[in-house]
């Protein structure tokens, strides 16, 4: 164990044994502790894609970029492979892998190390949660890979990944909806405020009937909101629909997962909550609000 230990250096454990996950810190310490030597060209009929990664679809548009840029300069940074019995698996840099191939590159910059099947997945998750934008049901699926491997309850996942613990469990809560219901989630032909309504409905056939219903008369999430609380709807968990919340529940619900805290709208007001100065700064920077 130790030898395995020295053998990935502090990067992995570093990474899980952190108050937050920061994968860019991972990745860095990586580089860090790699000699030029360690760093070698590696076809890319060679690499097997992660087969633990989350992500089922990737923007189109934003390879297409990447790809023109990879085409124009090159692949700035390595990918990260361990050696498999026919080629590679890849660890870490799925873009960067994808755009290569469209740029129609042979060969990518990348280093070798060592990890176990496990330890690819929780890395292959964590690069997912803090590097692409995933669709609810792919964010959902991360957040149940890391909370099955670490261990952890959602309460620590969420002090992890500087979110709510509601966010955590509401987001969780998608996988309850039935698989057709997740592939339009999926398909973003369903947004996570409408996701997290139908989420909250008992039976399975209302759920259907009602996401078939948003797509095909672009309904808002304010309407099915309304809709699912007026219609004879039974509810696995209930929804507190006080007097002044009719008007802007569903902007509140919209901005806490935006921000991932408690965000209250009343009174031609935005009350927006942070539990530190990191959690404000963290806030901030969605905002793009930088300060000195």
């Amino acid at each position: 164990m130790e030898q395995k230990k020295k053998a990935l250096g502090r990067g992995l454990e570093q990474l899980f044994s952190s108050e937050v996950l920061d994968f860019d810190t991972f990745e860095d310490s990586i580089m860090e502790s790699a000699k030029e030597s360690d760093i070698v060209e590696i076809k890319l009929s060679d690499i097997r894609p992660n087969p633990y990664q989350p992500r089922r679809s990737f923007d189109q548009e934003a390879l297409d970029e990447l790809a023109t840029s990879i085409r124009n300069y090159g692949v700035f940074q390595p990918i990260i492979v361990k050696k498999s019995i026919k080629g590679y698996d890849l660890v870490a840099g799925e873009r960067r892998l994808r755009a290569s191939k469209l740029a129609g590159l042979e060969t990518i910059p990348a280093i070798v190390k060592d990890f176990s099947d496990e330890e690819m997945r929780e890395i292959a998750l964590l690069e997912n949660l803090q590097r692409e934008n995933l669709t609810s049901i792919e964010l959902a699926w991360a957040y149940k890979g890391i909370i099955d491997s670490l261990h952890i309850r959602q309460e620590d996942l969420a002090a992890k990944i500087g979110k709510s613990r509601s966010h955590v469990t509401n987001t969780l809560g998608l996988l309850r909806l039935p698989d057709d219901v997740q592939d339009m989630v999926l398909d973003n032909k369903l947004s996570m405020g409408h996701a997290r309504v139908l989420s909250k409905i008992e039976d399975n056939d209302k759920i259907e009937e009602l996401a078939k219903k948003v797509v095909n008369d672009n309904i808002s999430v304010r309407d099915l909101e309304n809709i699912s609380s007026t219609e004879n709807v039974s509810k696995k968990v209930s929804i507190n629909r006080k007097s002044k919340s009719n008007e802007y529940k569903y902007v509140e619900n919209e901005l806490k997962e935006v921000f991932g805290t408690k965000v209250k709208v009343d009174n031609k007001k935005i009350e927006i909550y942070f539990e530190s100065s990191v959690d404000l700064t963290r806030i901030l920077d969605i905002m793009n609000i930088k300060i000195d």
